[in-house]
């Protein structure tokens, strides 16, 4: 069942920056991200469906009514910004009650839904503290928190970790999907980082100078990136320069099937992965310039006369490389694209 669409929305800043003609779609229960670069147009989208921005064009529907005319606190949607956004001089349970009381709540329906609300975002009897008496990210739960008492039809999250430090991050990740199974909110997350959005998404939408280059699950993104922009964007990838003719795509001595039907100059693209290291005098000849262990996996740097080439291997399979040793490589898996 779609609980939000968004139909044909234009959006045109001064700057020429902004969307052209964006349409989607996000299911009940989904956890839909926004992902791309700054100013490709991402938190444009998202302003735009909370009511924070008044499209050119187009039209926004949530639960089948169009939600265009009505304004940010009419519409039901909340929105977690990047900033925490609490009020300093204000306890956490004033903070959570502001909305509740301005809807009508009783008493005991703000108290009761604030202790079961805390309980969920893992953070119980925290009612009397200040927000200066919080963490960063205890800061950023209570933010959840308070637009989760709102019981918003679509929840809405602008980069809402980026201040957080890595390892902290990945645990409101974490979190946040745990939080969205349980309650099985509608969720359109925006952010430029690209594990943030394979990591917690049920689907990507990359986004690229205000249009949508590719729309998918996770896997189908990294996996099958459908434009040079895409597979740039997302992982790691190597870029080198190959010949396409007819079944063939050639790289010097290598060559693969041209699933792409593509003629002429192509832009080839290896994920460090897909790299397979043979004997020295097989497939492509590779020195070694340098070995990077970084946690459970080794990067490996490679020149070839195909330029240098990163591989990832698992940490245990590089004990007997050294730099200045030659082998020899193939790819397992590379994709091809008409060069840019």
């Amino acid at each position: 069942m779609i609980q939000l669409s968004v139909q044909s929305l234009t959006k045109r800043y001064k700057t020429g920056e902004g969307v052209s003609n964006i349409s989607l779609n996000v299911n009940k229960g989904e956890l839909v991200t926004l992902l791309g670069p700054s100013g490709c147009g991402k938190t444009t989208v998202l302003r735009s469906i909370g009511g924070f921005l008044e499209p050119d064009s187009g039209d926004i529907v949530i639960e089948g009514k169009s939600v265009l005319k009505l304004p940010p606190e009419k519409r039901p949607t909340a929105m977690v910004f990047q900033g925490y956004n609490l009020w300093p001089h204000m306890n956490v349970f004033n903070n959570l009650a502001f909305g509740l009381k301005i809807r009508k709540k009783s008493s005991s329906e703000i108290e009761e839904a604030i202790k079961r609300v805390l309980e969920l975002v893992r953070l119980p009897g925290s009612q009397k503290k200040f927000p200066s008496e919080l963490s960063g990210g205890q800061q950023q739960r209570i933010a959840v928190a308070r637009a989760f008492l709102l019981e918003p039809a679509v929840l809405l999250l602008d980069e809402p970790f980026s201040a957080l430090d890595a390892k902290l991050r990945h645990e409101m990740r974490e979190e946040l999907r745990d939080i969205q199974a349980s309650t099985g909110l509608t969720m359109v997350f925006v952010t430029h980082d690209q594990e943030e959005a394979l990591s917690i998404s049920d689907r990507i939408i990359v986004m690229n100078a205000g249009n949508i280059e590719q729309e998918a699950n996770p896997q189908e993104i990294y996996d099958n990136p459908s434009s040079l922009f895409v597979a740039q964007f997302i992982g790691k990838m190597n870029f080198v320069k190959g010949n396409a003719d007819g079944k063939q795509v050639h790289m010097n001595r290598l060559q693969y099937a041209n699933t792409r039907q593509l003629s002429g100059e192509v832009t080839v693209a290896i994920r460090p992965e897909d790299i397979v290291f043979v004997q020295p005098d097989e497939g492509l000849s590779a020195k070694i310039h340098q070995v990077m262990i970084l946690g459970h996996y080794a990067e490996v740097s490679l020149e070839t006369e195909l330029g240098v080439l990163k591989a990832f291997l698992p940490r245990d399979a590089v004990k007997d490389l050294s730099p200045g040793q030659v082998t020899g490589i193939s790819f397992s898996k590379v994709l091809t694209y008409k060069s840019a």
